[in-house]
């Protein structure tokens, strides 16, 4: 976490001097509204570095890669690469990295909404995601923010106009679906444990410790009668055996959902064996 806080804090000095560059010959409302936009996203995803919370894992995902984006495209206008493009790029790479592939960063985010004795350990997100949806509202996303504001700054009125009002209706419903992604988890409460995602269950299900038969890593030919809440995920998924059935809401596409009686569960924890530590030392099989 303090890599993540002295890595994000770092930007002006290790990615500004490039953005600064390709601003060079820019006119000079475009340079201010590119300073604005640049300062306010440096701080206000600042806080949310200092403060973890599942919406700050949120604005944190967005703006590493969107400054790795930054970084890259103002090498490109630049023309060539100097000192100040290569430190950009390989700070920015180095910033999403630890915040898309270090699955601890991840755990701290989603456990800093906890409550009390809570303990929530993120979901991996389902693989087939990262196929496009991701990026794309991602995309949807940043381009909102930026596009409208630096259209109108260089005096291109109409295609200004045009990408606030597509923002004004895209960017909240893409934000919204990237942080579904950050409020999948496993929740250690008194008595057990809560599995919370919106993306496979219609609602959080409760798991007594008493009622859970064994949880381990789950054999290869797991498939078989358990209900597969991973999403296929990719990393080590966990197999929950209960002593018996349950009833629980499943997804099964977009506003639908359907009641199953299931006694055995796959879901794909971002540190299994972390998990696994944890519920041994709660009591839990």
């Amino acid at each position: 976490m303090l890599a993540v806080r002295i890595a994000w804090f770092a930007l002006p000095l290790t990615a500004g001097p490039a953005l600064a560059d390709a601003l060079s010959d820019a006119s000079t409302p475009v340079q201010v509204v590119a300073s604005i936009l640049a300062w306010a996203a440096w701080g206000g995803i600042a806080v949310a570095v200092l403060v973890p919370r599942t919406v700050s894992l949120t604005a944190l995902r967005i703006g590493a890669p969107a400054a790795l984006a930054v970084a890259v495209v103002s090498t490109v206008r630049a023309g060539d690469i100097g000192p100040a493009e290569i430190v950009a790029i390989a700070w920015t790479a180095l910033l999403a990295a630890l915040v898309l592939f270090v699955p601890v960063v991840t755990d701290v985010f989603v456990d800093g909404s906890s409550y009390g004795p809570e303990l929530r350990m993120a979901l991996r997100t389902p693989a087939p995601l990262f196929l496009g949806p991701v990026e794309l509202a991602w995309l949807v996303v940043v381009a909102g923010i930026v596009a409208g504001p630096l259209l109108l700054a260089a005096k291109a009125w109409a295609l200004g106009a045009i990408a606030i009002a597509i923002a004004a209706v895209a960017v909240r419903p893409a934000a919204r679906s990237l942080h579904q992604l950050s409020r999948r988890w496993l929740v250690f409460v008194r008595n057990g444990f809560v599995l919370h995602d919106p993306l496979t269950l219609a609602d959080p299900v409760l798991f007594p410790k008493q009622e859970v038969r064994s949880l381990g890593p789950a054999p290869a030919d797991a498939e078989g009668d358990a209900t597969d809440l991973t999403g296929r995920a990719l990393g080590l998924a966990l197999e929950l055996r209960l002593a018996e059935a349950i009833k629980i809401g499943v997804i099964e596409g977009r506003g639908r959902s359907a009641s199953i009686d299931t006694d055995r569960l796959l879901f794909t924890p971002a540190r299994p064996g972390a998990l696994l530590s944890e519920a041994r030392e709660r009591g839990i099989a």
